[in-house]
């Protein structure tokens, strides 16, 4: 009888969680992906607006539900956050066909998502989880800060738009950046990564996540334009994100390709 061999525990490169090498970009990269975006959508012949179509649609079902049903603005907003990576990444793969030569095919944009869709939804779903979290967390600081007996939804957006009460709005401001921080921290790259190269949702967090921490200032400088472009856009009765949201997604593509360094790119 012969002894059986040790078994070494060494997992193959397809078992571990891929490192992406991620890049140092300027103070000004952001600008650049702006005007980057702005040509895809224009080369594009305006087949993301399709997309900016879908987000306005969403932002003015929310105030109609709002102004009639609010009870069921929580769940509604829900289903948006589950949608909207999906979404997204049809506006990724426009821009990606560009860079590969392609034609522009709206269809195959809209379908894209299958590529990798285990770990898309994946995501989603964690996208969703923050936003319900967030929204708990809002009723608990409105309720400790709150003269009120029951912090309503309507009563919410009056302390949050008065400036009777500072310290609410000194807490609520700042747990809404650690929060906004957190999302943008995991949401950097992650999306336009697993659809280019069906990459896990857990490694798709990490590498946005030491994008942002290897690239502070021009990616806290990103997410602060993509706030006042949307901002803008609401002003304008959400028809604004018909132009905006194109833009910002066929930009985020950009964003993507100059912090991950691709394969030929690594030593």
């Amino acid at each position: 009888m012969t002894s059986l061999d040790p078994v070494t525990l060494d997992p193959s490169p397809s078992d571990a969680m891929p490192a992406y090498r991620i890049k140092t970009i300027t103070l000004g990269a952001p600008l650049v992906w702006l005007k980057r975006g702005a040509e895809d959508f224009l080369v594009t012949r305006f087949r993301g607006a399709l997309y900016g179509l879908v987000f306005a649609c969403m932002g003015l079902t929310l105030v109609f539900v709002y102004e009639t049903r609010w009870q069921l603005t929580m769940g509604l907003t829900a289903g948006f956050f589950l949608l909207g990576p999906f979404v997204c990444a049809g506006l990724y793969e426009l821009s990606r066909q560009r860079e590969h030569g392609h034609v522009a095919n709206l269809f195959d944009s809209m379908v894209c998502w299958k590529r990798n869709i285990g770990s898309i939804a994946f995501f989603a779903v964690i996208l969703t989880f923050c936003m319900i979290v967030w929204a708990r967390v809002s009723v608990v600081i409105f309720a400790l800060f709150s003269q009120t007996d029951f912090p309503t939804l309507q009563g919410m957006l009056k302390q949050i738009i008065s400036f009777d009460n500072l310290e609410f709005l000194a807490v609520w401001m700042l747990a809404g950046f650690m929060f906004a921080s957190l999302v943008f921290a995991i949401s950097v790259v992650a999306v336009p990564l697993m659809l280019d190269r069906r990459a896990d949702t857990m490694s798709a967090i990490f590498t946005s996540a030491r994008a942002l921490w290897a690239n502070m200032l021009p990616l806290y400088l990103w997410a602060a334009l993509i706030v006042v472009l949307i901002g803008f856009s609401l002003v304008l009765s959400y028809v604004g994100l018909i132009l905006t949201a194109p833009v910002i997604g066929h930009a985020t593509w950009h964003a993507y390709r100059d912090l991950v360094a691709q394969a030929e790119e690594v030593d």
